[in-house]
């Protein structure tokens, strides 16, 4: 049996994040795969992209596309429609929006991992106060969106195996798409995280420091009970941040991982107060033995163990989470059971699962009963898709 021809897709390539970690892990399974992906910034993201063959889209020769890649969001489907990957037999897309738009063939197998269904077309309040759209573009937005819903709905009915990061994300796809996916939990890389003897006093965040993420908080409840903070990332709050701390809050910015590893190894605790779709920090912080003080929400839950390897605070309040580190001072934690429990998540782990599924398909990709299967179900979501695209426009152009 022959080598199955392997491409990878990603939405885009400029920010160093656990989407794109997710990438950077597949490539170390299958070096050989090119990447086709909207806009690469080469040394803004993970160094693991430094030797791989990258294969980018027109926007990548928009000016200014880096700075402003956010505000061009209804262009990337397009970019996504012009890439050709008839040759291969299985696309593996890594998406939070658009790559897995991509066009497929009949016959290719399309994985897709996905992140989240977009926030931008789904959960759209939250998505424009974090980014804080400037009210002219409000304005067009409703329209904007009306169109990328519905291609969104149809392109999704195109993905032959869809992968949920977490449970929480399996249930809004099934709430977003009607679609059932598996649950492949992101890549961590454990293995560089080890436990120290030492344990100092003060609390740790590390973050982008962007709205949404809530950095914010933490800075006010230990302002508020004395708390030593220190807060490694940056973003565009850091100005923000630093502007609000006081003698016991130390802002870093970002920092080498050599440092953020001992700092994460000698914390008191690790504080997450947003809410993320998986969230990677709270997992590399239990490598290191470390207990988490984290919203009650999101990915969070399913990594993080009450009483066990951590608290949760109700509501995203300085108050609610001033209750919760004073709760968590008194509990005696176990650093050997939270360190075991980050080891559910590891890198080995992901590449172990995922690599089940390449080869199931691979398998069975030579049956003649299941190319039948593909067939029909490729000619009823033809039909179907004729059918819903007048009923999806008319849905969301009512609820605009």
């Amino acid at each position: 049996m022959k080598e199955p021809k392997i491409a990878i897709v990603h939405d885009f390539l400029n920010q160093q994040g656990g989407a794109e970690y997710v990438v950077a892990i597949i490539h170390e399974m299958y070096p050989t795969a090119p990447i086709y992906t909207s806009i690469y910034k080469k040394g803004s993201t993970w160094s693991h992209f430094n030797d791989a063959d990258i294969r980018t889209s027109w926007m990548q020769k928009i000016p200014f596309i880096y700075k402003f890649f956010k505000l061009f969001f209804f262009l990337y489907p397009l970019a996504f429609i012009f890439f050709d990957l008839k040759e291969y037999d299985i696309i593996i897309s890594s998406s939070t929006a658009f790559a897995k738009g991509i066009r497929v063939r009949f016959g290719q197998e399309h994985i897709c991992y996905m992140h989240a269904p977009p926030r931008f077309l789904y959960r759209t309040e939250e998505y424009v106060k974090k980014e804080q759209i400037n009210v002219l573009f409000k304005l067009f937005m409703p329209y904007l969106l009306t169109a990328l819903r519905v291609w969104d709905q149809i392109t999704m009915k195109r993905i032959t195996h869809i992968i949920a990061n977490s449970e929480n994300i399996k249930e809004r796809i099934q709430k977003t798409y009607n679609r059932y996916a598996l649950i492949i939990y992101p890549p961590v890389d454990t293995g560089r995280f080890s436990m120290s003897i030492k344990t100092k006093n003060y609390y740790l965040i590390v973050s982008r420091l962007v709205g949404y993420k809530r950095v914010d908080l933490a800075v006010e409840a230990c302002k508020k009970i004395g708390r030593k903070l220190i807060v490694i990332g940056s973003g565009s709050d850091i100005n923000f941040i630093k502007e609000i701390s006081t003698d016991n809050i130390i802002v870093m910015g970002r920092q080498p991982d050599d440092v953020v590893e001992k700092m994460m190894q000698e914390c008191r605790g690790f504080i997450f107060p947003g809410e993320e779709d998986f969230g990677i920090s709270p997992v590399e912080a239990q490598a290191c033995g470390k207990p988490i003080i984290a919203y009650r929400a999101g990915g969070a839950l399913e990594t993080v163990i009450e009483g066990k390897t951590g608290v949760f605070f109700n509501e995203q309040s300085v108050d609610s989470l001033v209750q919760a580190i004073l709760s968590f001072e008194e509990i005696k934690w176990d650093k050997y059971f939270i360190s075991r429990n980050a080891g559910r998540f590891s890198k080995d782990r992901f590449k172990a699962e995922l690599q089940s599924i390449i080869n199931n398909l691979v398998a069975i990709s030579s049956d003649t009963q299941y190319q039948k299967y593909k067939l029909f179900f490729r000619d009823k979501r033809l039909q179907q898709e004729k059918k819903t695209i007048r009923e999806l426009i008319l849905h969301y152009r009512n609820t605009m």
